[in-house]
């Protein structure tokens, strides 16, 4: 192998400047987050592995033979210069510079590359030239640095077992000797096919990311719940039709499905591939009455009211909401309390799935659709009871009539203007989220109490399944990590009796994963999954229309104490 005199690095960022004494005498610091060390140095001192806020080290035209493990403590590198030495092989651990962007490697002794080195997913540049590497990798290695790190990390064997099983949390107990109907709900966004890719997951390996692969684990979190009512988002068409639908119908449920708005222009095969939200219900304790799809941009485009940013930034964006009005079957009441009297066995409940504009960028669009959501469930409410009621013609349907569910991937962290419109049922006018956007005419339309124009409310009585404190997490990337998925519920009609507990936090450290999807977890959002009780008949109408209590906490409803734990545990 031919060895330059000196190897220049392409880094045009290295550079750096003395403090003058002025400077120093003025009490001005100085910070130094790059670190060059170059002559003939055949080792380096432990103690430069202490120096974990380097985010450049040069160690490049040196003898160096061996890189220590410890090089893994320098975890905020983003730029690695280890050219021209004698190195004959890397360890293993280099593969947790998981920021590492540069990797210099050229003109040393390196025959074979460790498969830790495809951890490194944010790396654009690795410097290959002059080693003695296989036919095989060069090849690769000439085809572009991606498909090497995709061959070395699809090569590397997944060492990490399974994550614990989650743990239920028992929140209340049914309240004995009344008749109550007793039912799950999950919420989980599957992550459709067409957005797991390795540009957006590098750091999982691409058999991982395969649809053939991922749709087992994703079906067995569904089947291991096993919930009364599955809310999904990001299904994908040809996966509701040909995977979902068929799957679910065989183990006793019906559900329904809608893509996004965007679908309707498309041809049949383009279609196939479009995501949207889908409702399954467990056939042996519910009935479905009706559906009802809720578009956001065809009501951003009917009431835009002359307003540019409705049209220009609301309407661009296709995503749904879908309802499905239910009725209970005989198979839902808990054979403790009995079964209620007849005619009283048929009880409606409006389960709602919803996804919501994704970038952070647009928080003015994810509060317009939520207004605009919670518009059309009050519309779909009057029309429902009014089927259910024809004896009620003429007089004025409150929304919370029919008690309801409301799950989704909301996109909008707990401290957003959307969780704090749906938890208190207002949201000031000029409220941040929207950005100084001027919306504040063509938003009354969707505002329940007109009277009022520094507020925008909705009247249902929601509260939040989970608590902040249950789940620090509902979506884990390597870039994101927060609550964006909720289960509400209507806090008078039901009680809550308990919820499934976050992933162990612990495994995600010992097993050093960065984000998901993962191979032992196939989405990389968590599925929630609660239960209720919902005591039939309902309470009055009245007392729940007098009843102005600011909601507390999820398990603190009018409905049941807080109670010791059931016998009943879930994954």
């Amino acid at each position: 192998m031919q060895k330059r005199d000196k190897y220049e690095s392409p880094n045009p960022r290295r550079a750096h400047t003395l403090m003058s004494q002025e400077d120093v005498q003025a009490g001005k610091k100085s910070s130094w987050y790059e670190l060059e060390i170059t002559g003939t140095v055949r080792n380096l001192c432990p103690e430069l592995w202490r120096l974990a806020h380097l985010t450049s080290l040069y160690l490049n035209d040196n003898n160096l033979v061996r890189i220590p493990p410890d090089i893994a403590r320098l975890e905020h590198l983003h730029y690695l210069d280890l050219s021209s030495n004698k190195i004959r092989n890397l360890p293993a651990e280099i593969g947790d510079l998981i920021h590492l962007r540069e990797l210099l490697l050229n003109y040393n002794h390196l025959r074979v590359l460790p498969f830790e080195l495809g951890k490194l997913f944010n790396l654009q540049n690795l410097g290959l030239i002059g080693n003695p590497l296989t036919q095989e990798m060069l090849k690769m290695y000439s085809e572009g640095t991606q498909k090497l790190l995709t061959y070395l990390l699809d090569s590397l064997v997944v060492n990490a077992s399974a994550p614990p099983q989650r743990q239920w949390i028992p929140l209340s107990r049914p309240e004995p000797g009344r008749p109550a109907a007793i039912f799950t709900v999950m919420c989980y966004n599957v992550l459709c096919d067409k957005y797991c890719t390795r540009q957006q997951y590098g750091y999982c390996p691409s058999w991982g990311l395969n649809w053939e692969y991922r749709k087992k684990g994703i079906m067995d979190e569904i089947r291991t719940c096993a919930a009364d009512i599955i809310s999904l988002q990001e299904v994908e068409t040809d996966q509701f039709f040909n995977f979902f639908k068929p799957e679910l119908e065989r183990d006793g449920y019906q559900g329904i499905f809608s893509p996004k708005s965007r679908a309707r222009t498309m041809t049949e095969q383009e279609r196939k591939h479009v995501d949207g939200c889908a409702i399954f219900f467990r056939t042996s304790k519910f009935s479905l009455v009706k559906e009802h799809l809720i578009e956001f941009n065809q009501l951003a485009m009917a009431n835009a009211e002359g307003s540019d940013q409705m049209l220009n930034r609301v309407m661009t964006k296709d995503n749904i909401g879908l309802a499905a009005l239910l009725e209970t079957r005989e198979g839902v009441f808990d054979s403790s309390g009995g079964l209620p009297p007849e005619g009283k066995i048929k009880q409606p409940l409006l389960v709602t799935t919803a996804h919501m504009h994704w970038d952070p960028e647009f928080s003015d669009v994810k509060l317009i659709q939520t207004m605009m959501l919670m518009s059309e469930l009050k519309k779909v409410v009057e029309e429902s009871y009014l089927v259910i009621r024809p004896d009620f013609t003429g007089q004025t349907v409150d929304c919370n009539s029919i008690p309801m569910i409301l799950c989704g991937d909301l996109n909008s962290l707990p401290e957003s203007g959307v969780i704090e419109y749906l938890s208190t049922g207002r949201v000031a006018s000029n409220h941040i989220d929207f950005k100084e956007l001027g919306y504040e005419a063509c938003l009354q339309v969707f505002n329940s109490h007109k009277e009022t124009s520094s507020h925008l409310m909705h009247k249902f009585r929601l509260a939040k399944a989970y608590e902040d404190n249950i789940m620090r997490h509902t979506n884990y990337t390597f870039d994101f990590k927060g609550i964006i998925d909720y289960i509400f519920y209507s806090r008078h009609y039901m009680n809550l009796l308990g919820v499934l507990g976050p992933m162990d936090e612990n495994w995600f450290h010992e097993n050093k994963v960065v984000g998901c999807p993962h191979p032992h977890i196939p989405s990389d959002h968590f599925s929630l999954f609660v239960e209720f009780e919902m005591p039939v008949p309902y309470p009055d109408i009245s007392t729940i229309l007098n009843d102005d209590t600011p909601v507390t906490t999820s398990s603190g409803n009018s409905l049941g104490a807080i109670g010791s734990s059931r016998d009943k545990h879930h994954r």
